[in-house]
């Protein structure tokens, strides 16, 4: 059990598009917890300093934002929904520019305190499924299990791809190919919890796996609670 919380939680880290959303909700579902989207925290965030006309480079009132942020997530049909301030922008923070806002956005010092203890608050009985990218590391450093999963960004943005074309985004390959490349560069080298694996975390590196053979190795990992 972990010493910040009396509920086990399993965190499921990783750069973009390496399937640690889908995996994460398919545990929550499998484990009975909770579910924690910790990217879309501050990609809604990053959406409210648009709806509120508040600059990127303001972090002050970025953090101010942060703290009274009314976000709430719900699995309605075993998809996620994500609601700010009562509308539905599910759809509206899935879009590469909304998550090179929130990447701007998750760099800022207080603003990540901001969140910090928002997020923590997630973790309820019976437990929680939570991704991100320093949910291991950081939020969570004591978590029961670790997952760090990763592939290239070639296939990243080769599945990044198919999603919005699925969704009826129009996008670019070429594009989503540097715009992920740029993006894990500067998750990687940030000074604020930097994108990394935890030293105690199952390192997994998808690009040659499919969704149900990554699953079964996090369930595996898990298998004691199941």
């Amino acid at each position: 059990m972990n010493s910040m919380t009396d509920y086990p939680v399993l965190t499921i880290d990783g750069p973009s598009g390496s399937g640690k959303g889908t995996i994460a909700q398919l545990m929550a579902k499998e484990l009975g917890w909770h579910y924690l989207d910790s990217g879309a925290i501050y990609r809604v965030l990053a959406q409210a300093a648009i709806k509120h006309h508040i600059e990127f480079d303001d972090e002050l009132a970025l953090a101010e934002l942060a703290s009274e942020l009314k976000v709430v997530f719900t699995i309605e049909d075993d998809q996620l929904i994500v609601r700010l301030e009562d509308e539905d922008v599910s759809t509206l923070i899935r879009s590469e520019q909304a998550g090179n806002a929130a990447s701007k956005v998750a760099v800022l010092p207080t603003v990540r305190a901001a969140l910090l203890q928002r997020q923590r608050d997630f973790c309820q009985s019976p437990g929680l499924v939570t991704d991100g990218r320093d949910m291991g590391t950081v939020i969570f450093p004591h978590a029961v299990y670790k997952v760090f999963l990763s592939a290239s960004a070639e296939e990243r943005a080769q599945r990044r791809y198919k999603q919005l074309k699925e969704k009826g985004i129009e996008s670019n390959l070429s594009d989503l190919i540097i715009e992920i490349s740029e993006r894990d560069v500067r998750d990687s080298q940030r000074t604020a919890a930097p994108l990394r694996p935890a030293d105690d975390a199952l390192l997994l590196d998808s690009t040659t796996m499919g969704i149900d053979a990554v699953f079964e190795r996090v369930r595996a990992h898990c298998s004691d609670e199941l």
